[in-house]
């Protein structure tokens, strides 16, 4: 049997994260995700990312899937939801995520209702900050925008408008251009 998963301090956040990951695909081509697939990232880190956005690697990704299915490499975007696991989330999973070059590292911290939003940046992790209205903009995924206030109120719609929004900025269609070229 797996571990226990309680519903309000994971899946249902999980849940929200994955369609709204589904969502920016929809909208951007040559992106795909996955849910809870093991990366090889190395000899040692195996990780299972609740969710995780990547590039095609035929397109300039970092990441490919092996021939047996699995993901070798580091995807550009890893997202955790954490409760109980929040401590080896961020002190262990976030130095291997950076050490192996996961570009991004959403850290989604159900129990304090905090999002931390890592950009890699000369081997270490910087945190981004909101705009003025709240939002959570990705470095490596133009038009992928996050409102953490509507994540917390379970308001799906919100979280969905917002994103929505992300594919019709200018810097989403450079991005989608230069993927299909």
């Amino acid at each position: 049997m797996p571990s226990p998963v309680k519903f309000r301090q994971h899946a249902n956040p999980h849940l929200a994260l994955v369609g709204w990951a589904a969502a920016y695909i929809a909208a951007t081509p040559g992106v795909e995700g996955g849910d809870n697939a093991t990366l090889r990232l190395d000899n040692v880190n195996r990780p299972q990312p609740d969710v995780l956005l990547r590039i095609d690697r035929a397109l300039g990704g970092l990441s490919f899937v092996a021939a047996d299915d699995y993901l070798v490499g580091a995807p550009e975007l890893v997202i955790e939801v954490a409760a109980s696991t929040a401590n080896y989330d961020m002190h262990a999973k976030k130095p291997a995520y950076a050490r192996n070059g996961v570009q991004e590292y959403l850290l989604v911290l159900t129990y304090e209702q905090a999002i931390h939003w890592f950009a890699l940046r000369e081997g270490e992790y910087v945190e981004l900050q909101p705009d003025p209205a709240g939002i959570l903009r990705s470095e490596v995924f133009p038009g992928l925008w996050l409102q953490p206030a509507a994540l917390w109120r379970n308001d799906l719609a919100t979280l969905l408008s917002i994103l929505q929004q992300g594919p019709a900025a200018p810097e989403h269609a450079d991005f989608v251009a230069k993927l299909n070229i």
